[in-house]
């Protein structure tokens, strides 16, 4: 399973509650279509740490980084290369 498939897999599950692909497009804002809250942000967060071994710092919580599943495949992938 790739990085978004992960990525997309986590959010169906944890906050969707489907498991159906269509449910979600790669540039769907999380935020914005009532996805994920603050306290979902948390869980993306802890999510990304456990799965994928970034640390995310205070300064990078951003929707720039966390608001979609090709902005978060793009941090992850940029955290990556930094590493």
């Amino acid at each position: 399973m790739d990085l978004e498939q992960k990525i997309r897999a986590f959010i169906l599950d944890s906050f969707l509650f489907t498991d159906d692909q269509s449910a979600l497009s790669s540039q769907d804002s999380l935020l914005e279509k009532g996805i994920i809250d603050s306290t979902g942000v948390l869980e993306v967060i802890a999510f990304l740490e456990q799965e994928f071994g970034v640390a995310v710092e205070d300064e990078e919580m951003i929707p720039e980084n966390l608001d979609s599943v090709a902005n978060l495949v793009a941090f992850i992938q940029r955290k990556r290369a930094a590493a």
